[in-house]
């Protein structure tokens, strides 16, 4: 059982360029930005006011005014918008699956801050019995896995991983895991995030992490240029549908590639400076649980935030683990678009590694403009380029030291 393929037949995004199926990877592919002066609240005093706001989402497209109300939480609406989009262009009808083979591992790095950060005004202003009685629910980092399993009768395993800006990528390897050991048939699997608020707009600024470039936001996101100086929050979800490959094929679902492989690791080194070793790891991880040699992988979606540290640590383990092979890699960071949506980044990488394979299109770095000697591959920079890749890897890796490598493969 532990032989069995995984395919990607449906993908559901929510982000600062819009959503999927819809015009997020068009504009992609336009390198246009997300990323604008914050309006959600007044940005006014905090060092930095941009971040990659969701503007094209109404979550009664997706649940009831009712229920969109009662879980008033934007982790949540974005989580089940894209659970939602998924589904749809995956096909897959479950009232014609056995509900006890199909799961849900929906994770989010942060959970529900802007109710915490709500609650918390409410009761110093207002004092006890006025955070409501869906606070908690509304919090929790596993309630919106748990209201998208309920959506689609999602019987089998659901939970959600927590780690950092690598959440979503390790439910999607953790729902791969289930399906190539037999334990189901298909899995809603990826991350969701809204921490631009002013808590996390105001936390990450302590920790000197983000950009500061706000008379320019749409610049502001830089991977691997030489003038970076920090990422740019940003809000969002990316659900993968996978499915076992003869189950797809069965149903004669529409198949954008194969998952082959993953690889997890942790640095355990530093909480928050990676030292490129795990990274390293977790791609020859991926590599060998997919089968394949270094050299047929042609494109690596990258990790890519625009800091100092992580840009070059992540440059430093793709030569590592590639050698010679690197210089001849296309490496692309899409974070200087969207923005870095943390537990959601994971499932953005996969998702634009199943795109770009099946489109032949790999999306560009944009404003790469001055290079970094230390950030010396091809970064595909500032226009998208037309090429076949039938290997890929995504990278994530979160705060904690926690890594992750996920491989996709041309599915014929």
């Amino acid at each position: 059982m532990n032989n069995r393929r995984i395919a990607v037949t449906g993908i559901g995004i929510v982000s600062p360029l819009g959503c999927f199926p819809g015009n997020f990877w068009n504009n992609i592919l336009a390198g246009k930005s997300g990323i604008s002066r914050v309006t959600k609240f007044n940005p006014e005093g905090f060092e930095t006011q941009i971040g990659g706001e969701v503007k094209e989402f109404n979550p009664e497209d997706f649940m009831d005014k009712k229920e969109a109300r009662r879980m008033g939480e934007p982790y949540i609406h974005y989580a089940i918008g894209a659970a939602s989009l998924a589904m749809s262009d995956s096909g897959l009808d479950m009232s014609r699956e056995n509900p006890e083979r199909a799961g849900s591992i929906v994770g989010s790095g942060i959970g529900g801050i802007h109710t915490m950060e709500t609650s918390i005004r409410d009761l110093n202003e207002k004092g006890p019995k006025t955070t409501g009685i869906f606070m908690i629910p509304r919090m929790i980092a596993n309630i919106a896995s748990g209201m998208i399993a309920a959506k689609y009768n999602l019987q089998g395993p659901n939970y959600s991983p927590v780690s950092a800006c690598a959440t979503g990528a390790h439910s999607i390897g953790d729902a791969m895991r289930f399906i190539k050991n037999g334990e189901a048939d298909a899995f809603l699997a990826g991350g969701s995030e809204s921490a631009l608020t002013e808590i996390g707009l105001d936390g990450f600024g302590q920790m000197r992490a983000l950009s500061k470039r706000n008379n320019s936001p749409e610049k502001a996101s830089r991977p691997f240029d030489k003038d970076r100086d920090g990422f740019v929050i940003a809000d969002g979800a990316a659900i993968l549908l996978l499915e076992d490959l003869e189950h797809a094929v069965k149903r004669r679902a529409k198949i954008y590639c194969e998952l082959s492989g993953h690889g997890f690791t942790c640095d355990a080194y530093h909480i928050t400076n990676p030292n490129g070793r795990g990274a390293m790891q977790a791609m020859r991880k991926a590599i060998a649980d997919s089968k394949i040699n270094p050299i047929d992988i042609s494109y690596i979606h990258a990790h890519g935030t625009s800091t100092q540290i992580g840009d070059r640590v992540e440059t430093q383990a793709i030569k590592g683990v590639f050698g010679g092979l690197a210089k001849k890699l296309m490496v692309s960071a899409t974070k200087s678009m969207t923005g870095h949506m943390i537990g959601a980044s994971g499932g953005i990488g996969a998702a634009v590694c199943a795109l770009t394979i099946q489109n032949e299109v790999i999306p560009p770095t944009t404003n790469y403009e001055n290079p970094d000697s230390e950030c010396n591959l091809d970064y595909v920079p500032n226009l998208a380029r037309e090429k076949r890749v039938d290997f890929c890897l995504s990278n994530s890796f979160g705060f904690g030291g926690q890594n992750v490598s996920l491989a996709f493969e041309r599915y014929e």
